[in-house]
């Protein structure tokens, strides 16, 4: 049974940093491309980064997190992480990760993932929480 749980959200103040961990268990991650997920009250799930399966060489960002987020995987330790940098007040929602296994590991299907993965897949962590306020 494929599982997927995040942790590391918390309550930071504005320009702080959080780090994000996914973590699995019935699978193993590396042949997985795992994305990085947010959905604020009232809005709709937005994807944020995604990595490529195996050696993560390929990656994707949103332009609300470029440049401030990273996305890096632990394929020994079985976890993907997001470091979250400069955060924003704006960057309060509960974060998801989820897994793909696409044909190929290519840039289109990393960038697939994070652009349209809320319409089909299904293997989500249940979410953390993370709150930016002074």
């Amino acid at each position: 049974q494929v599982q997927l749980v995040e942790s590391g959200g918390g309550l930071v103040q504005p320009g702080g940093s959080l780090r994000l961990s996914c973590a699995a268990s019935g699978f193993t991650l590396d042949t997985y491309d795992i994305g990085w997920f947010r959905q604020a009250p009232g809005k709709e799930r937005e994807g944020l980064s995604c990595i490529s399966s195996s050696d993560g060489s390929t990656t994707y960002y949103a332009d609300s997190v470029k440049g401030r987020f990273t996305i890096s995987r632990d394929n020994a330790k079985n976890t993907v992480y997001l470091q979250m940098n400069s955060l924003k007040p704006e960057d309060t929602a509960v974060y998801y990760c989820a897994a793909d296994n696409p044909p190929l590991s290519t840039f289109n299907f990393v960038r697939r993932m994070c652009v349209a993965g809320n319409t089909y897949l299904e293997h989500w962590g249940q979410g953390t929480p993370v709150t930016v306020s002074s």
